[in-house]
């Protein structure tokens, strides 16, 4: 019994080391087979897998790009909201948006400014108050504001929507490369007469692999656009109240 025990403790090193060099032996036999099923497959499969590489980059570096973008328009938006909101008047006002950086707050205030500046006040100066716009110059301005937000949005939100074509046209595409390789597969059996494994396999695996790439494209864009749609309906609902703060700095200074 012993001795039987002192055998199988003398094989197991062995028995372990010859599971682990099959293990690595097919892994690289994997790796290698993937790339040579790339390599040997046709030109349509090779063309579908090259436009998803292209769209996984187009995807990629707009998400970088926005991104950056929205960290730089709400960092100098909010730091010149803060300072807007100790502002005791326009003038103050004012002075805090000219030593601030450019940021769509700043673009709709100096609108403001700007239509205040051209727009004579229908009300006009009494003993008791000083000139005024009247409602319908006040709903006016309210317009000016929503106008800009809206340019303002459209900038901040620029290239946006092309996430959402990447994110549901890729596994069409995908979809594609999917049927051509089930169709090689159908032809392998026809040439070889046969449905084995052998025959079948490399269209399968390239219809698979076509699969997993455009997956592999499809979901990070679509997951990128819902944050970053989000991320913009957030932003805009933070300029629409700005502009409602703005239209009250005006009613308390009797500008309006």
């Amino acid at each position: 019994m012993s001795g039987i025990l002192v055998t199988s403790v003398t094989m197991l090193p062995q028995a372990v080391g010859g599971a682990l060099l099959q293990l690595s032996t097919t892994g690289g036999a994997a790796q290698t087979s993937i790339v040579t099923l790339i390599a040997n497959s046709d030109v349509v499969t090779k063309a579908v897998l090259v436009l998803l590489a292209m769209l996984s980059l187009l995807s990629w570096g707009l998400m970088f790009a926005k991104w950056r973008g929205f960290s730089a328009a709400e960092k100098h938006g909010f730091s010149f909201v803060r300072e807007f909101e100790r502002a005791k008047g326009m003038d103050d006002a004012a002075l805090v948006a000219q030593r601030s950086k450019p940021s769509a707050f700043t673009a709709v205030f100096s609108r403001a400014v700007q239509f205040l500046n051209d727009t004579k006040p229908a009300l006009g100066a009494t003993s008791d108050r000083t000139a005024r716009l009247s409602g319908s110059q006040v709903e006016a301005l309210r317009l000016v504001l929503d106008a800009e937000t809206g340019r303002e949005r459209e900038e901040l939100g620029r290239f946006i929507p092309w996430l959402a074509t990447i994110g549901s046209v890729s596994p069409l595409i995908g979809l594609f490369g999917t049927v051509l390789g089930v169709i090689e597969a159908f032809q392998g059996i026809a040439t070889k007469g046969s449905g084995n494994i052998g025959a079948v396999a490399p269209g399968i695996s390239t219809a698979l692999l076509a699969t997993a790439a455009a997956l592999a494209v499809a979901i990070p864009a679509a997951f990128a656009y819902n944050v970053l749609a989000a991320r913009l309906n957030r932003f805009d609902s933070s300029l629409e109240g700005f502009g409602s703060e703005l239209i009250a700095l005006m009613v308390r200074e009797g500008r309006i």
